[in-house]
């Protein structure tokens, strides 16, 4: 894995850390994102648990929890990337823009290559508000709104960091157990 880029010496510390631990998230998600297939996305590790499902008009929406307890069961691929896109669609529109994005206005692409693209687009727009948040906005409460609030812009961050590793890794896992589930040979 390769080391992330220090930041510039002039830089306030928690920025830099707050980029170090973004590009190494970033990086693990990547690695996890490369290759996916739809196949792999659509399937369910067990008979229950969250995962994504076509509506009457062809849209892909995604199940919601009604308790995060363990036997809900193990989310698919599928679940998991859509996860990622909603958190991160959620964290841009209510922090950075309009704050009218709701949860059931954000379906699931549909194929592996349109995940790929839209969880690339999302980093692409969370680094460059990464860039352009100044010190004093990253110390400050008043741009957060979601998903809490009255905490500084500098907590979000480290919580988008947090939430990107971790859908990362479930990705990774629920990869592993789709290929372990595969009969030998193939």
């Amino acid at each position: 894995m390769e080391a992330p880029t220090p930041p510039d010496a002039s830089q306030h510390p928690v920025r830099g850390c707050l980029e170090r631990q973004f590009a190494v998230a970033w990086q693990l998600t990547g690695y996890h994102l490369e290759g996916l297939t739809t196949a792999e996305c659509l399937w369910r590790p067990a008979a229950r648990g969250l995962h994504v499902h076509r509506d009457a008009q062809g849209h892909w929406q995604a199940d919601w929890p009604t308790t995060e307890d363990y036997t809900l069961g193990p989310s698919s691929i599928g679940w998991l990337t859509w996860h990622l896109g909603f958190w991160w669609s959620m964290a841009l529109d209510h922090n950075f823009g309009g704050g009218t994005l709701t949860r059931e206005a954000i379906a699931w692409p549909g194929e592996a290559d349109q995940v790929r693209a839209w969880i690339s687009g999302l980093q692409q727009r969370w680094a460059a508000a990464l860039h352009d948040t100044t010190d004093e906005e990253l110390a400050s409460p008043v741009r957060v709104r979601w998903p809490f609030q009255q905490r500084p812009l500098a907590d979000l961050f480290a919580w988008a960091n947090t939430e990107l590793a971790k859908n990362a890794a479930e990705i990774g896992y629920a990869r592993f157990l789709h290929a372990a589930s595969a009969p030998a040979g193939e």
